[in-house]
């Protein structure tokens, strides 16, 4: 059974100075949102969570991800994805070969087989017959479609989202947040949020925490 995300009794410091202490359970397909001003530990939190924390800060607590105690496990075995404020798109690669680098293969499956997942997942998202464009030639929209489909290809098991609207103009920023809520909501992904935007955390519908 996916029990979602838990933190357990999670307390995080830097020096003698606690920057928060927290407990929660975010469900599938829940998202659950942190707010606070700039340092008052939302990033850092996120980084404790996917197993990056800078060796600056120290952290107690249990991290759990489908019954499973990820505190040791290495960040590149934790299956969490993160959304940053910047899509982060390879400049280097394609549309196509982006969403390429995400896309968890199967056993027995042929080229064509990738190239057929990754146009249906580019006509899911409004843009079929976009694979063999330039990431810079993408608006900001799109770009953020790209990234958040780069995400899901790679089957994570919970997602951080770090202030990842704040970089879009109020008319696009409303439209791609409804879009990434829809879609964890859609995979059935635990999701924690951080912003300080109040818009943000009321368009996520989930638990709000106020740091």
């Amino acid at each position: 059974m996916n029990t979602g995300l838990e933190l357990q009794d999670v307390s995080l410091s830097v020096g003698s100075r606690q920057l928060l202490s927290l407990s929660c359970t975010i469900a599938p397909g829940e998202v659950m949102t942190v707010m606070g001003a700039s340092g008052t530990g939302k990033s850092t939190l996120l980084a404790f969570i996917a197993g990056f924390l800078n060796e600056a800060f120290t952290a107690e607590g249990r991290i759990v991800l489908e019954n499973k105690a990820l505190n040791s496990v290495p960040a590149e075995q934790r299956r969490i994805g993160l959304l940053f404020q910047d899509a982060l798109l390879f400049p280097h690669l394609s549309v196509a070969e982006n969403l390429k680098f995400g896309l968890v293969r199967t056993a027995g499956e042929s080229r064509k087989d990738r190239d057929d997942r990754v146009e249906q997942a580019l006509e899911a998202i409004s843009l079929g017959g976009f694979g063999d464009r330039d990431p810079a030639s993408l608006s900001g929209g799109q770009q953020s479609r790209i990234a958040l489909m780069r995400l899901l290809l790679s089957e994570p098991q919970a997602i951080l989202l770090d202030e990842p609207f704040s970089n879009l103009d109020m008319q696009l920023r409303g439209e791609i947040r409804a879009f990434t809520f829809d879609s964890i909501r859609a995979a059935n992904i635990p999701a924690l949020l951080v912003t300080h935007d109040l818009a943000d955390a009321q368009a996520a519908g989930g638990k709000i925490l106020a740091l």
